[in-house]
């Protein structure tokens, strides 16, 4: 663990865990929290930015190598393109790709499937815009995981054409809450409590039913996807949302690489470039998509492992 890390785990351990303790979830201290990060970095230089009406775009001047399509995290109710900057600027510049981050609605004022339903229509309308699909990758964190992954599924599903790949950091999938690492992470996640979960899950959903893969995608057929990256620390509360989605992934013929970080927090790519496990873990994901998109290499495998 780099000093870093240790010092955002403290931050953590001292200013978010305890509110998750409560017994009701406090939306406008959440989005005031996210709303005034300490850090946000600038417009790289020779980079173009826009924000538009669903969202913000960030372009190299020269052309692109691809086209990312992020969702951020937040419990589907707090958070912004804004207040994840860090890893959207972050992943753009080491992957020389343009990013598209979507300002999706959120709860409780808009319930599941309103997310779903906007990050479909984002990449369709990328699609629309004569971006090709082998070019773009959709990631995600946490909420916004679990959101690329449904949106993978809903994509299929409606036969679109997929994505060349999908890039998750420590999804959210299962909004059951039913995983292990629920249970046996408790207390050394820095962050969260575990019974902040299920308050989550039902503010998003409303009467949906849990198992719902497109809410919960650790419950859907993964036949047909593309390849996966997963990151995820070892420590989360969240971690079998991340193994288990790797182990079915694979089942259903599906590639994968999934890495599990040693005494991080939770999306630890937030703290980059502070934390030196933050930049690693960006530009092992941005070498991800470089593989997965690059039309001047498609006979090169994907390394698929799990660490």
């Amino acid at each position: 663990m780099s000093w870093q890390s240790a010092l955002a785990c403290l931050c953590v351990r001292t200013g978010v865990r305890p509110q998750s303790a409560k017994p009701e979830l406090d939306i406008a201290l959440a989005r005031k929290y996210a709303s005034r990060r300490l850090w946000s970095p600038r417009v790289p230089k020779g980079w173009r930015f826009e924000i538009r009406d669903n969202g913000e775009w960030l372009a190299p001047a020269t052309r692109a190598s691809a086209t990312i399509l992020y969702l951020h995290g937040g419990g589907y109710y707090f958070c912004s393109p804004r207040s994840h900057r860090a890893i959207t600027f972050g992943l753009a510049t080491r992957a020389h790709a343009s990013v598209v981050s979507l300002d999706y609605r959120l709860a409780p004022e808009h319930r599941f499937p309103a997310a779903l339903d906007d990050s479909v229509a984002a990449y369709r309308r990328l699609l629309a815009d004569g971006v090709p699909a082998q070019s773009i990758v959709i990631a995600g964190d946490s909420a916004g995981g679990g959101l690329a992954l449904a949106t993978l599924l809903a994509l299929r599903d409606a036969a679109d054409p997929l994505p060349a790949a999908a890039v998750l950091f420590s999804p959210w999938t299962d909004l059951t809450c039913s995983g292990e690492s629920m249970r046996f992470n408790e207390g050394r996640d820095p962050m969260y409590h575990a019974s902040v979960f299920p308050r989550v899950a039902a503010q998003y959903l409303g009467g949906v039913d849990a198992r719902d893969p497109y809410a919960s995608p650790l419950f859907g057929d993964f036949t047909g996807l593309p390849p996966l990256m997963i990151h995820v620390g070892d420590t989360e509360l969240l971690l079998d949302d991340s193994t288990r989605v790797a182990t079915k992934a694979r089942a259903g013929g599906v590639r994968v690489e999934i890495e599990i970080w040693r005494d991080v927090p939770h999306i630890f790519q937030i703290w980059a470039p502070f934390m030196p496990e933050a930049r690693e873990s960006l530009t092992r994901a941005a070498a991800f998509i470089d593989a997965a998109t690059c039309a001047a290499r498609p006979h090169r495998p994907l390394k698929t492992s799990i660490v």
